[in-house]
């Protein structure tokens, strides 16, 4: 067991969830009526879709999945793939602490019956439509799927490289098919990821490209 913890002691930088789990869980509570409504017009023409609660709810899987992955297989995509998720996650709260936000676009009524609506039902009563800005589901997708297509011991694996390009392409369209978020809250989750991508993966990438050129010439 010394040895087990000894060796992946850097699963101890997850503890950062319990943190944003707390801070998360007070703005919820705090952040109610009184909020900067999100609202473009192009929300009003995406229709509601119920299916899309499944590639929505496989969000915390994949994430999950792809973290315990990195944690055991990748230890330096491990530190690349939480440094890219935690950043995002820290700069989502502070959104939400200095900028209270939230919308109206969930439907009142529904026009099927079914199971998949009755998961829609269970996701309203869970998670409010506050703190939506920037969108944490599209953020982590991102995250999550920049990870895999980094990896080198997946990087020629096919099946999971489309698999997770799908996945992460259904859950970004959950987002807006099931009235969770607004365009805006997708695209200031793809803005950032862009932005955090090349501070934890694109700069690194071209030191060691720096690195590999000095090598050369000194050669």
């Amino acid at each position: 067991m010394k040895e087990f913890l000894k060796r992946y002691k850097h699963a101890g930088y997850l503890l950062y969830m319990i943190g944003y789990l707390i801070a998360f869980q007070f703005l919820e509570k705090t952040v109610t009526t009184n909020f900067h409504e999100i609202h473009i017009g192009l929300d009003d023409k995406i229709p509601f879709c119920e299916y899309f609660i499944v590639p929505y709810l496989m969000w915390f899987g994949f994430v999950a999945i792809t973290i315990v992955y990195f944690l055991f297989q990748d230890k330096k995509g491990y530190y690349k793939l939480i440094t890219f998720l935690f950043t995002g996650m820290t700069i989502f709260l502070l959104v939400s602490y200095i900028y209270p936000n939230g919308h109206h676009l969930r439907p009142t009524t529904f026009a099927r019956d079914n199971i998949f609506v009755d998961l829609v039902k269970m996701l309203y009563e869970i998670d409010t439509d506050t703190n939506v800005l920037p969108s944490i589901h599209v953020y982590n997708s991102l995250g999550c799927y920049i990870a895999i297509r980094k990896c080198p011991k997946l990087r020629n694996k096919k099946g999971i490289q489309i698999g997770s390009f799908v996945l992460t392409v259904s859950i970004i369209l959950a987002t807006m098919l099931l009235k969770q978020h607004s365009v805006i809250d997708v695209v200031a989750a793809m803005v950032m990821a862009r932005i955090i991508y090349e501070i934890v993966y694109h700069y690194e990438d071209y030191r060691d490209c720096e690195k590999k050129r000095r090598l050369v010439w000194q050669k």
